[in-house]
Formats: structure tokens, C-alpha cells, sequence
């Protein structure tokens, strides 16, 4: 986010002055700004970097702390209190010291939804442990206890007694910049959404994505699993949060950037006096900063969040900006995408052996990845590759126990140990009921297991689509076995596999034995036998609606989609065109130069890779 503002503030002719206490990331590069401070992210910091620019006769005009995330928001908000912004004459933009009070202040952020009438979880803002404790005496356990201004869900949890309820808020208290937090009565189980919000001062407001959590409320949204677009949400309900969010973003003020606003909608409300179940949704909390999930809404759309917030802060409106994929429609255009969206966390727990694997609303991954299929199914499996921890999708690896007692003859593994299946059914379901990073692989062993997915469903607390379409991948499994031998896989099921996301490493492992190089070309080299190849599709932000001049592109195996006309005649979607016949017409003798990324984030590897 902010190698984009770098980029954009000096495109647009202003002197960047950057300060990151992060030499690894790339915008403390020297081509990103023209005077680069390493120093820590602090008001004492700050303001020394801010008298010598003026000594130097280069005097700071405005400080753009929306960026640089919490920490750089807490900072800017030190650094107004205390008078340095009105000593130098430096203005706050992006959002102002008002917008971030009635945003991250916990009472005030209330008073703007309450003149909004929307409704917020109950709760009650302290200052104190007795404050707390009364309201707790008045509404009981399970509490939530959010700290204000504070990443991550620092400083706070979920009591399931008192003891854990006094600790978290004398915790949070200690947290917060302001001494104050927000406990609220258990949502847990209620279904959570997030929407990404972009605003400009003459109040042009665009959706740019919507993003839900797999996991519902208890889990915090950085280590949730998520997909975007929504997948269980009615038009109408959707709808119904967009027009909240836009009250919402008017109401706190922001004008000039782009925020990350979230819901909780009760998946089952308690029926009115006619038998009918109203839609019951709340209002978590906002932040009027560029996110994580910002970074994320961006990459899944094609719509840089960043660079556009960057430029409304310093007065352009979203009419006035172009959308670099397309070239010819305005930053106006709320995304369109026609794809699925899956982001994973990427927990690092083996590193620290005594660490509590439970998920609960302080975040605890280092990282994520995100990948893109044209269904839920295929998007998961490839984001579960993508996790580089030794997995090749839901199932059919080396780590899969059922896989492992169908191909063992003697119910031991290769050293000789007894095969974990099927699984005790009281750890199965501690497993299914307590959040954690490994709780996918157990709902596809309780599918396995014969297991109803109502029951899956009430344990995991996780909404019914989902769990059907684990559970489709569970029944497609048996055709996948009854084919027998790999040459007994037809051009059709082989299609089918790779539509849903299974990748050459687990057929091999089902079919050959071992998931090695030889068989995972044995079976690409089957596989192509076969006809079956990836297509490469755009990533445009509109759909296909109008021609991409600059798109990125992700792998799939569904192809021949077309658009049919009024008259019955059809023509092929733009964006449907391979990535190899384009490349094949391209006359650019340059030599074509593919470089790899590093993946997620974990101990040992961070973003200077």
C-alpha cells in the first residue's frame, strides 16, 4: 500500500518524505521516495524527522498516515494531540483527526451508527474494571472485549469466565492508546462480512469488494478464511450492508480514502409472532485506513485501493481517475468479478511448540495467501497449495489419514505405526467445534466418516454452502477411486478433477502410490494425453464488460464460456481468451523473464522476499 502511494504522490509532481522503521519492504526503496527516514514509527521520531526536513529547508506540508496502517494512524493521532501538527502547520490528510476519533473510538463510532439506525452488538464502552464487571453481572458469558486503537485484536478476546473476563479487560485497558474498551455480548456463531469502501469529497462512494468469513464471529477476520465475492448472501441482504456501509462512511466523514467496514448477520434470527425469521444484522466496527484486507479486496479485484486513496487525499475525485486495466472507464465503476477468491492464513504454531493453536479475535497468523478459481471448490484447493506446509488440496496427500488406510494393507503406517482412522469421534469433534489452523482437513474426515452435514454444520458453526461443497469434494473422491488405475480416469472425470482443483501431485499420490517428480509428470503427461489443459483467464475488474489492456491472468480448467444475445446468437467473453494465444501473437522480440514469489509470510521468510 504504501510503495503505491509513493508511486502515485510522485507521479502527480509531490515530494515524498517516507518514514518506515521496515528496511526488508519494498517502499523503503530509494526509487519510491525522494528522502527515506528508517526510524521507528513514533511521535518523538516522527517529529524530530519532521523539524530537520524544515531545517533543511524542505518543510513538510502534509502527513498521509491512512497507509501506513494502525501504527502510523495511532502515531498521527500522538503527534495532532500534542500539538506538533499545528506548530509546523502540517495538515492530516486522508482521513483527519476527527474522522479517526468517530471511526476508532468505540463510543463514538456508536453514536454514528445509532443516528444511522443501525443496530451494533450490545455492549458498553469502559474505562474501568468495576464498569465492566457491572455490565457483565447484567448480561453474562461468553463476552467479547475489544481495546480501542489497537492491530490485531491486541489486548483482547473472548471470557468464557470471570476470571479470563477481569484479565482481558485489565489487558486492554493496558493496550489501548486511549485506556478504553469495548465489551460486547457473544456474537459467536453469527456470520461475518466485510466490506471495502472507497469515498471521495464530493461523496462518490464505491463498493469495491465484499469479502465473507468462512469462519463465523470469534474468530478474528486476519485469521479467518474468506472468499470473495459472498457466497451466501441474498441480493437483498447485500444490498442492504452496502447501503449501511456508505451511511456508515458518511457518518464517521471519511472523504478522501478508502475504508474497511464489517457486519454480523444472524444466520438464525428468532421468528416473529407470524413464524417469519427477520434479517438481524449488526454493526462490528470500522477502520478508516487502507487494511490487510484492503491489500487483499485489491488483488481480487484489480482495483488498487492504495493508489486511489492516495490520490483522493490529495483532491482528485474517483470520476477524475482512470482504471489502468481498462484504460477508458472511471475509478467510479464498482468491480465486477466473475471468479472466486479464497484467502488463507498462514499460521507458523510448529515454530512454538507450547503455543495455543486456538482461534479466537486476536490474530495470530504472520501471513496469508490468496488464490483464484472460477469455482469455490477450485479456489480452495489451490489456496491450500499455496500454503507451503506440505499440502496439495482438502485431501489426497501424504498428510491424508484416510487416504493412508485405504492404500495400507496391514492399517500401519510406513513405520509401522498404527493409521489414525477412522478418527476418535470425541477428538473429531473438539476438532470440529474449537477453531484452528487444521479444522478443514477434520470436516473432510467427518464428511469421510459418514457424518451428516447438519451436524458438521452446528459443530463448526460454519453456513451449510460451504459444507456442501466440501462435501461434494468428498463424493467426487469415490469416483475418483472407483476409476482404479490412472488409465481407468476418462477425459471427462480427469476435466471434472481438475475443475474442482485437484492437482497432478494428488492424483498421484491416489493412483501411483508416492507423490514424487517422476509421477507428477506421469500423470501431466496423461493428462495432456487426455486433452486437458489450464487455461489462463483475466483478472479485469469488470467482467469481461469491457476490453483489458493490462489484466493479470490465473490459471483454470473451465473453459467455452460465452455471452448469448438478445437474438439467440452468442460470441465469446473478451476475457475468456488465453494468455497463450495472445502471448503467441505478441511481436516484442524481448526475452520473456518469469520471476517467482516467495509465498506467504512465516517465520523464517518475510516480505523481503
Amino acid at each position: 500500500s504504501g510503495a503505491q502511494a509513493c508511486k502515485s504522490l510522485r507521479d502527480e509532481g509531490y515530494r515524498v518524505v517516507l518514514v518506515n522503521s521496515n528496511p526488508a519492504t519494498i517502499m523503503t526503496d530509494p526509487a519510491f521516495a525522494d528522502r527515506t527516514y528508517i526510524e521507528p514509527i513514533t511521535p518523538e521520531a516522527v517529529e524530530k524527522i519532521i523539524l530537520k526536513e524544515q531545517e533543511l529547508g524542505t518543510p513538510i506540508d502534509a502527513v498521509l498516515p491512512t497507509l501506513g496502517g494502525q501504527t502510523a494512524l495511532n502515531c498521527a493521532c500522538a503527534l495532532h494531540d500534542g500539538g506538533v501538527f499545528s506548530k509546523y502547520g502540517i495538515e492530516m490528510i486522508g482521513a483527519d483527526r476527527e474522522v479517526i476519533h468517530r471511526a476508532e473510538d468505540r463510543q463514538a463510532f456508536a453514536e454514528v451508527c445509532t443516528k444511522a439506525n443501525l443496530a451494533m452488538p450490545e455492549s458498553r464502552t469502559v474505562e474501568h474494571l468495576d464498569d465492566a464487571l457491572e455490565f457483565l453481572s447484567e448480561n453474562g458469558l461468553p463476552m467479547i472485549v475489544r481495546p480501542a486503537f489497537t492491530l490485531g485484536g491486541w489486548g483482547g478476546g473472548i471470557a468464557y469466565n470471570r476470571a479470563e473476563f477481569e484479565e482481558l479487560v485489565t489487558r486492554g485497558l493496558r493496550a489501548s492508546m486511549i485506556g478504553q474498551v469495548q465489551v460486547d455480548k457473544s456474537l459467536i456463531g453469527w456470520k461475518e462480512y466485510e466490506l471495502e469502501v472507497v469515498r471521495d469529497k464530493k461523496d462518490n462512494c464505491v463498493i469495491v469488494c465484499a469479502i465473507e468469513n468462512i469462519d463465523a464471529m470469534g474468530v478474528h477476520t486476519g485469521d479467518s478464511i474468506t472468499v470473495a465475492p459472498t457466497l451466501t448472501l441474498t441480493d437483498k441482504e447485500y444490498q442492504y450492508l452496502r447501503d449501511a456501509a456508505l451511511a456508515i462512511m458518511r457518518g464517521v466523514g471519511v472523504e478522501t480514502g478508502g475504508s474497511n467496514v464489517q457486519f454480523a448477520i444472524n444466520p438464525n434470527p428468532e421468528p416473529d409472532e407470524n413464524g417469519n425469521k427477520p434479517f438481524e444484522m449488526v454493526v462490528i466496527e470500522m477502520n478508516p485506513r487502507v487494511s490487510r484486507s484492503s491489500a487483499l479486496a485489491s488483488k481480487a479485484t484489480g482495483f488498487p485501493i492504495a493508489k486511489i486513496a492516495a490520490k483522493l487525499a490529495v483532491g482528485y475525485t474517483l470520476d477524475e481517475l482512470t482504471n489502468d486495466i481498462t484504460g477508458n472507464t472511471s475509478a467510479c465503476f464498482e468491480p465486477s468479478i466473475d471468479y472466486v477468491v479464497t484467502k488463507m492464513p498462514r499460521w507458523t504454531f510448529e515454530k512454538f511448540p507450547e503455543a495455543d493453536e486456538t482461534l479466537t479475535t486476536q490474530m495470530k497468523s504472520v501471513g496469508e495467501v490468496m488464490a483464484i478459481g472460477r469455482t469455490f471448490k477450485e479456489s480452495l484447493q489451490k489456496v491450500i497449495r499455496s500454503m507451503d506446509v506440505k499440502r496439495f488440496g482438502l485431501g489426497l496427500d501424504n498428510n491424508d489419514k484416510w487416504l493412508e488406510a485405504q492404500q495400507s494393507k496391514d492399517g500401519k503406517t510406513n513405520s509401522g505405526e498404527p493409521i489414525e482412522w477412522p478418527i476418535d469421534e470425541t477428538k473429531l469433534t473438539r476438532k470440529l467445534s474449537v477453531p484452528s489452523q487444521g479444522r478443514f482437513y477434520y470436516i473432510r474426515y467427518a464428511l469421510k466418516m459418514g457424518w451428516p452435514v447438519d451436524q458438521v454444520c452446528k459443530l463448526t458453526r460454519i453456513d451449510p454452502f460451504f459444507i456442501h461443497q466440501f462435501n461434494e469434494l468428498v463424493q467426487f473422491e469415490d469416483e475418483l477411486v472407483d476409476a482404479g488405475t490412472l488409465e481407468g480416469v476418462d477425459r471427462d472425470l480427469m476435466q471434472r478433477a481438475k475443475q474442482m482443483g485437484y492437482s497432478d501431485a494428488q492424483l498421484a499420490k491416489l493412483y501411483l502410490g508416492a507423490i514424487n517428480t517422476k509421477n507428477i509428470l506421469a500423470v501431466r503427461a496423461y493428462r495432456k494425453s487426455l486433452g486437458v489443459e489450464a487455461v489462463f483467464k483475466c483478472v479485469d475488474t469488470c467482467a469481461a464488460e469491457f476490453e483489458a489492456i493490462t489484466p493479470y491472468y490465473y490459471s483454470t480448467y473451465q473453459t467455452g464460456h460465452a455471452i448469448v444475445e438478445a437474438d439467440g446468437t452468442t460470441r465469446a467473453i473478451p476475457a475468456e481468451c488465453e494468455l497463450r494465444d495472445r502471448l503467441a501473437k505478441e511481436t516484442d522480440p524481448k526475452q520473456k523473464v518469469v520471476i517467482l514469489g516467495g509465498g506467504p509470510n512465516r517465520i523464517g521468510q518475510g516480505i523481503e522476499f
